[in-house]
């Protein structure tokens, strides 16, 4: 694992998106396509508005979520909306967005639809993924009793989850998913969060799901 630190956040958004810029473009060299996975929340803005005016065959990339809550996509708490308004536009906008959602009432339901999708397109050429400071990452939280299945080397792409910290059911790729992504990139900023960082490198992947994708990643920090 490689920890890069910056003096300031939009520092780093502008070096971040560089650097998927440029694992994006080496992936189209040997590949028809290259799958870009994303996270959704506050962190991750900044960085699309830098991405997507790169330039680079935007029209052979997939754009994924690495997680989403299970809500329509205009809903104001989805991560969808945040990838069309800040990701998909500019030169981005030829990308093609692969969904985590289906319009059934529980996201079991949706699966047999969304699943074969995306397994079509894996592996992840570039995973970006946020942390809390509960040491999770995409929906792979601590207090999920789905947890265990999701860490599973065998698990599907998608695994639903219920944390018990969370409003709504959510669906997130599964670890081996995220973890084997050709280039993988973490980012967040705030002192607590380097904090809980070092403390997931002593503690099993079950308390901090952060440690199932760390080796070989790079670390992007931001004190501010």
């Amino acid at each position: 694992m490689k920890i890069e630190t910056y003096a300031d956040f939009e520092m780093m958004t502008i070096n971040v998106a560089q650097q998927i810029a440029g694992d994006l473009n080496a992936s189209l060299i040997n590949r028809d396509r290259a799958l870009l996975a994303v996270p959704g929340g506050t962190t991750p803005g900044p960085i699309f508005d830098d991405l997507c005016a790169a330039d680079l065959d935007w029209s052979r990339v997939d754009i994924i979520l690495t997680d989403e809550r299970w809500v329509p996509g205009d809903h104001p708490r989805s991560n969808t909306k945040l990838l069309k308004e800040r990701l998909l536009v500019n030169r981005a906008a030829e990308a093609t967005l692969l969904p985590l959602y289906a319009p059934t009432e529980e996201p079991e339901e949706g699966l047999p639809e969304l699943i074969p999708g995306i397994e079509a397109r894996l592996p992840i050429a570039v995973a970006v993924m946020g942390m809390g400071a509960d040491m999770h990452t995409a929906s792979l939280f601590p207090d999920s009793a789905e947890l265990q299945t999701a860490l599973g080397p065998d698990a599907a792409a998608l695994i639903p989850v219920r944390p018990a910290s969370q409003p709504e059911a959510r669906i997130t790729l599964a670890a081996h998913v995220l973890n084997g992504a050709l280039h993988k990139h973490i980012v967040f900023r705030g002192k607590d969060k380097r904090e809980a960082l070092e403390n997931a490198r002593n503690l099993p992947a079950e308390q901090a799901p952060i440690r199932a994708v760390m080796n070989g990643a790079t670390v992007h920090y931001s004190e501010s």
